[in-house]
């Protein structure tokens, strides 16, 4: 057994096929194939399910996956503990964040790290924060921006770094838009517009509606809040957002604070509580907790 079968193992779980696997890896993909083959012959077991469209794993690949990627952090750990003997910062660090999410300003942040350790090579993906979550838990991750719900993610070490009101913002000369309240309840009068399932602050919203037995009617849904500003701005409905997005679009839009309950948003750096964090995680966790206090 080899470490790069382990590798291509778990690449084309992640790609969802031998052909994208391939290309991430940089190896041609009869390469990736005949590796994979000989894997599952010293295993004894298929560990890939080929007969449809889409590559599969088989229950003797999903019971092989969770080690094949312990196997891989633990390689890339002992590396990183060898560059750190050695005085040098190299390796690689896996970062997720929600999607359109601006705080902090990841591009800046991220040119500063590659200034200050050029022998990291970063890994960043965009994603819900359930799916984020999952990521980090399974290893897949190494830190990631996450929005927070009412109840914090178990299993993973947290630091807050944006914490603000979700409000309501409609277009001027729209119903609530002479109100500078209104309570979740008085919502369920009004078509709203929200980020999709999976997005944190669509959890605050509705794990704060089931508490109070509300019953919102979610009429547009869009993955980035500015967008839900612009539908609102379009007379479209009654928009759900940051506090900080409805003051960038006070000139087309009222802002109505949520109240009874009141709801807030919050952001955070996510990490696994257990085990060794890589010197290029523990890095680019501390570089940001620093931007943002």
């Amino acid at each position: 057994m080899e470490i790069r079968q382990l590798r291509y193992l778990v690449t084309i779980v992640e790609t969802g096929g031998f052909t994208r696997a391939a290309e991430r890896v940089h190896v041609a993909q009869p390469g990736v194939s005949s590796q994979i083959r000989l894997l599952e012959r010293e295993l004894g077991q298929e560990l890939l399910d080929r007969s449809g469209r889409a590559v599969r794993l088989t229950d003797a690949g999903a019971a092989v996956l969770p080690h094949a990627r312990a196997a891989l952090r633990a390689i890339d750990d002992l590396r990183d503990v060898a560059d750190e003997m050695a005085g040098l910062v190299r390796g690689r660090v896996r970062l997720g964040m929600v999607t359109s999410c601006g705080v902090p300003d990841m591009p800046a942040l991220l040119e500063r790290f590659r200034r200050d350790y050029p022998g990291i090579d970063i890994t960043l993906v965009e994603h819900n924060s359930h799916a984020l979550v999952d990521q980090l838990r399974d290893g897949t991750l190494d830190v990631a921006l996450i929005a927070l719900t009412r109840n914090d993610p178990e299993g993973l070490e947290l630091a807050v770094i944006a914490d603000e009101p979700i409000v309501a913002v409609v277009a001027y000369g729209e119903p609530l838009s002479d109100q500078k309240r209104v309570t979740l309840g008085a919502l369920e009068e009004h078509t709203l517009i929200s980020m999709p399932v999976g997005s944190g602050m669509r959890s605050v919203l509705d794990e704060a509606c089931t508490a109070a037995g509300v019953r919102p009617r979610i009429g547009l849904e869009a993955t980035n809040p500015a967008m839900l500003a612009q539908l609102a701005a379009r007379g479209l409905g009654v928009a759900i957002v940051p506090e900080s997005t409805a003051r960038e679009h006070d000139d087309v839009l009222h802002m109505v604070k949520i109240v009874q309950p009141a709801l807030r948003g919050r952001l955070a750096l996510a990490w696994r509580a257990e085990g060794q964090r890589s010197t290029a995680a523990r890095a680019l966790i501390d570089m940001a907790r620093g931007a943002t206090t």
